[in-house]
């Protein structure tokens, strides 16, 4: 049975896309040379498909990640906000709240949510207080912004970006 047959229908990924992709999920230096070695598969191939998902998206971007103690960043918060779905007679667009709340520096993610909350929304910053200000002086005073809920974090035993792709056994063995 192929299991990427039924994975991604319009990007038509193969096989050889899922281990690429999984390759670089742990490490995104690896060149397409030493990517081509793992997978068996000619260099050429190998830096085409990964060409053909950049500009496909399914890669978005490369990016480095921090140890954000080790940068003063270690205290993170998960934050519910609610807002009001009429600010009078304007009705107000969740969307475009989130939006709003994803300029703040701050903010590492924002998702919009089922549930008695709208919002969810995660911070990193130096400390407790620094979480507290961003919380009064700036979600606060976003439009619409009802009422908000912060869960502070005090320990992370997982945190990734990483997605864990439908490899078979043989070849997932041979590319870790």
């Amino acid at each position: 049975m192929n299991l990427c047959k039924n994975y991604n229908m319009e990007s038509k990924l193969d096989e050889k896309d899922l281990a690429i992709l999984t390759l670089l999920q742990k490490n995104c230096r690896m060149t397409a040379r030493e990517i081509a070695q793992k997978i068996d598969s000619p260099i050429t191939t190998v830096f085409a498909k990964i060409k053909r998902m950049e500009q496909q998206k399914i890669i978005k971007e490369y990016k480095a990640i921090l140890d954000s103690k080790k940068l003063n960043f270690g205290t993170t918060a998960f934050i519910l906000a609610s807002f009001s779905y009429r600010n009078g007679e304007t009705p107000l667009s969740q969307r475009v709240i989130a939006e709003q709340i994803a300029k703040f520096p701050e903010v590492q993610e924002v998702h919009i949510i089922s549930g008695d909350w709208d919002i969810l929304i995660k911070v990193k910053e130096k400390d407790i207080d620094a979480i507290g200000k961003f919380v009064i002086d700036k979600l606060r005073t976003v439009k619409g912004i009802e009422k908000t809920l912060t869960c502070m974090v005090f320990d992370t035993r997982k945190e990734t970006t990483e997605m864990t792709l439908p490899l078979n056994k043989q070849l997932l063995r041979k590319i870790q």
